[in-house]
């Protein structure tokens, strides 16, 4: 297991660096100047502007400025400053990320529990009542775009019964999120659901769970420990990579519910032209999205015994 870790994360080097260089040409190629849009329309006298793309870096070829982004995130975790107020882009990522992790983490839960369970529950009962309507609801769910249901809980429950806030303040308290985490989780929460029923619908046509009932087994023994832990394996997957795309994928709900996250201030950093804040960003997501893949693969082998890593 050891050895298959080490190699994991050697294998996660060359493509960090991939994914890095895609995003920083994508940045790069971007339209427009970003030291001209700092003046507006009052505009600036030539030498101005090149000083300050001198002074910003921005003067140098993109292999040379990639080099230094990647030299001072690798030697002094620097991700650079913002291009108008000079702010260092780790104050940036200190302020966004904890409140679009606390977001997608309540998504998250919210995803995990409700999907698996509805899931169980439709698989459980295939064919049945309850297996309609679960089929029923998650695709309701899938039909509605994220930005029309968060339209319609904020008119429901804000707007006409008064339950909730219709926008979260700059604390970002944890009932606060409570809304947003349910439209965020949403579309989710129905992919898991279904996942889970249909692998669940199949493995209780497997031998092995002919072989557990005719043991005599107690039930719950069945479906927690045979049928369960193999039905997971496919939904853990998806759930992996799903947690990454929850905090990289907030920035309709964050601009619907005035949340101060990652999503919003990726749009503001598009809007702005900020590349070296949108870089460090999505440099950030990355790291995320490569260690939930190495703790998905990982955690195969609790679910399966059958799996052996060399």
């Amino acid at each position: 297991m050891g050895r298959y870790v080490a190699r994991r994360l050697l294998q996660m080097i060359p493509v960090f660096i991939g994914t890095t260089l895609l995003i920083f040409l994508m940045v790069y190629s971007l339209p427009g100047d970003p030291v001209r849009g700092l003046f507006g329309d009052k505009g600036a006298d030539p030498a101005t502007l090149a000083a300050m793309r001198h002074q910003l870096g921005l003067d140098l070829s993109w292999p040379h400025q990639y080099w230094n982004y990647m030299t001072g995130i690798v030697l002094h975790f620097d991700f650079g400053n913002q291009i108008a107020s000079g702010r260092p882009v780790t104050d940036v990522l200190g302020d966004a990320f904890p409140v679009t992790l606390r977001l997608a983490a309540m998504a998250f839960l919210i995803e995990i529990v409700l999907g698996i369970g509805l899931g169980m529950v439709a698989g459980l009962r295939a064919g049945r009542l309850a297996d309609n309507a679960v089929l029923v609801v998650t695709l309701l769910i899938i039909s509605i775009p994220v930005f029309v249901l968060g339209f319609i809980v904020k008119s429901v429950f804000a707007f006409q019964l008064g339950w909730i806030e219709p926008n979260v303040s700059g604390e970002a308290k944890w009932d606060e999120l409570i809304a947003p985490a349910v439209v965020l989780g949403s579309l989710s929460l129905a992919y898991v659901a279904r996942l889970t029923r249909t692998t669940m619908a199949e493995n209780l046509r497997s031998d092995y769970m002919r072989t557990a009932v005719a043991k005599g087994l107690p039930k719950r023994r069945i479906v927690g420990v045979h049928l369960m832990r193999n039905s997971l394996i496919p939904v853990v997957t998806f759930l992996g990579t799903d947690l990454g795309a929850l905090m990289g994928g907030a920035v309709v709900t964050e601009g619907l519910f005035n949340v101060k996250g990652i999503g919003g201030t990726i749009y503001e950093s598009i809007v702005r032209r900020e590349g070296t804040t949108l870089v460090g960003l999505v440099t950030v997501l990355v790291l995320v999205y490569l260690f939930m893949s190495l703790l998905v693969d990982l955690l195969y082998a609790v679910l399966d015994p059958r799996i052996r890593y060399a």
